[in-house]
C-alpha cells in the first residue's frame, strides 16, 4: 500500500481543466501511477468532474468551474483551480494498492507487408534485417496501451522491439486506410479510421478499433496488453465478410 501525492506537480488548463503531472517520459511504473489515480477519481469523484483523459506520463482533469465554486461556496471563496487542487490533493493521500489496476490481453490479427504494408521493406532495410525478421520480432511483442489519441481508438503502445524502432516517414502520407499498423520511433499503433499519417506501415487489421454504437466506443483503452498475430489475405477477408453480417 502506498500514496500517490509524492512527487505530483500540478497545473492548470484553462480555467476549466487541470493537468496532473506524474513524471517524465514513457515508462510504465509511471503508467501505473496514471492508472492509480484514474482510478482513485473514478471511485471518488469530487462535485463538477467532467471526465478524465489519460496520457504518457499525466491525467488530465475537466471539470465544471459553475458547479466546483458553487459546491464550495460556504467553505471558502477559492477559485475553482484551487478547489480542485484541494480536493485532488486530499485524494491522492489516500491508500492504494497496485493490484487495483488489471490488464486485459487483446488479441489483433494482422496480414503483414504487400499492399497492406507499403513501409515493411524499409523497415527491414533500415534495420539490415529481412521482411519476415521484422514479422516476427513485431508479433512475438506484448504492448501496453498508454493511451488513446489523435484519432478515436488509435492506441499508441510502448513496448516495441529496439531492433525494429524506426523513425516517422519525413513526409506523412495524406491518407493511411483504417486498420493500418505502424511503427513511429519505439512506438506501435493501429490507425482506426482513414487519416493523415508519417508512421512506417507494415500490416493491416481487420479489426475495428472505433465502435461508435458501444460503450465505450473504442475497442481497446489505455492499460490494456496487446499481442499482433499474423494472418494470410484469405484470413482476412473472412474477418471482414464475418464483421459485415455479424
Amino acid at each position: 500500500m502506498f500514496t500517490l501525492k509524492e512527487d505530483v506537480q500540478i497545473r492548470p488548463l484553462g480555467d476549466a481543466a487541470l493537468v496532473l503531472q506524474v513524471g517524465h517520459g514513457i515508462d510504465e511504473a509511471i503508467h501505473k501511477r496514471v492508472k492509480l489515480i484514474m482510478n482513485l477519481l473514478e471511485s471518488h469523484p469530487f462535485e463538477g468532474l467532467i471526465e478524465t483523459v489519460p496520457a504518457y506520463n499525466s491525467v488530465t482533469i475537466y471539470y465544471n468551474p459553475v458547479d466546483v465554486y458553487f459546491s464550495n461556496r460556504k467553505k471558502d471563496n477559492k477559485i475553482p483551480f484551487e478547489i480542485v487542487k484541494n480536493c485532488i490533493l486530499e485524494l491522492l493521500t489516500k491508500s492504494v494498492s497496485v493490484e487495483s489496476t488489471k490488464e486485459r490481453i487483446v488479441k489483433i490479427p494482422v496480414v503483414y507487408g504487400g499492399d497492406m504494408g507499403p513501409d515493411l521493406e524499409y523497415v527491414a532495410s533500415y534495420h539490415g534485417l529481412t521482411p519476415s525478421e521484422v514479422i516476427e520480432l513485431h508479433s512475438s511483442g506484448d504492448y501496453l496501451v498508454f493511451m488513446l489519441g489523435f484519432a478515436p481508438g488509435f492506441p499508441f503502445m510502448g513496448g516495441l522491439n529496439q531492433q525494429i524502432a524506426t523513425p516517422r516517414k519525413d513526409t506523412p502520407r495524406l491518407a493511411i486506410p483504417p486498420g493500418s499498423v505502424g511503427i513511429a520511433g519505439s512506438q506501435t499503433g493501429i490507425y482506426p479510421l482513414e487519416t493523415p499519417g508519417g508512421w512506417q506501415i507494415i500490416g493491416r487489421t481487420p479489426q475495428s478499433l472505433f465502435l461508435p454504437n458501444q460503450t465505450p466506443p473504442t475497442l481497446l483503452q489505455p492499460g490494456d496488453r496487446i499481442r499482433f498475430y499474423p494472418i494470410t489475405m484469405e484470413e482476412y477477408n473472412h474477418h471482414l465478410e464475418v464483421a459485415t453480417w455479424a
